[in-house]
C-alpha cells in the first residue's frame, strides 16, 4: 500500500504517538494507519488489483486447509511491534493460530507469536513492504513474510527472522511456483503468474 509519514503537531500537550494515529485513522475512513520504527504512515485505500491480488492469494491457503482448524487466514488483522513502544503494523493479509483472540494486546492488535505468516501486496510505496517492515517484521519473530511485488511482477519469500532481517530471501518470476514452508501446517504453493496478473490492471 502507498503510505505517508505523518508530522507531529509540536502545538499544546504532546499526545502519544498511538493517540495520533488513531485520531487520524478517524480522519481518513479507509485508510490504514500504521507505527513502524516510531514513525506513523497513512496509506490511502487500496486500488482494485490491489484485492483482487489479495483474494487471489487467499485461495491456496484455503485449499490448503488452513483457514480452520489450527489456524486461520485473515485480512488486516493488527499485529503489535516490538520495535518500539507502540510500534504496530496491519498486515494485507495473515496466517495466525486459531487461538489468536486470546493474544490481544492493546489497539486492537494481537501477539507476534500467534503470527505463522504476514503478507503484503505492494502499492506505489512499494519500499516499505520490501524495506521497513521486513526489519520490522523479522525483529518480531514472524516465520514467514511473502511479499507480492506489483511494481517488479515478483513474489519475494522470506523466512528464517535474523532480528533485523531474514537469512532467506528467495525471489520468484512469473512462470515459477513458489512453495511455502510447511511450518505452516500443510504444503502450500503460490502461482507467481498468476497473482502478478491478478494486481494489475485490466485494459
Amino acid at each position: 500500500m502507498s503510505a505517508a509519514a505523518v508530522e507531529h503537531p509540536c502545538d499544546g500537550e504532546p499526545e502519544s504517538q498511538l493517540t495520533l494515529a488513531n485520531r487520524l485513522a478517524e480522519q481518513n475512513p479507509g485508510s490504514r494507519v500504521e507505527i513502524i520504527g516510531g514513525v506513523i504512515t497513512v496509506a490511502p485505500p487500496p486500488d482494485g488489483p490491489h484485492g483482487r491480488a489479495l483474494t487471489k492469494i487467499m485461495l491456496p491457503f484455503i485449499e490448503a486447509g488452513l483457514d480452520g482448524g489450527e489456524t486461520e487466514i485473515i485480512q488486516g488483522i493488527g499485529l503489535w511491534l516490538p520495535g518500539g513502544p507502540e510500534d504496530y503494523a496491519i498486515p494485507d493479509l495473515a496466517l495466525v493460530d486459531a487461538d489468536f483472540d486470546e493474544h490481544l494486546i492493546e489497539n486492537n492488535c494481537y501477539d507476534p507469536a500467534v503470527f505463522r505468516l504476514v503478507l503484503e501486496v505492494t502499492s506505489s510505496n512499494y519500499n516499505n513492504d520490501l524495506r521497513n517492515k521486513v526489519a520490522a517484521y523479522s525483529e518480531a519473530k514472524i516465520p514467514v513474510y511473502v511479499i507480492v511485488d506489483r511494481k517488479h511482477g515478483r513474489v519475494h519469500v522470506l523466512t528464517e527472522p535474523m532480528g533485523d532481517g531474514y537469512d532467506s530471501h528467495q525471489v520468484y518470476a512469473p512462470g515459477q511456483t513458489a512453495e511455502l514452508p510447511g511450518s505452516l501446517g500443510a504444503p502450500v504453493t503460490l502461482d507467481v503468474d498468476a497473482l502478478v496478473r491478478a494486481g494489475r490492471p485490466r485494459t
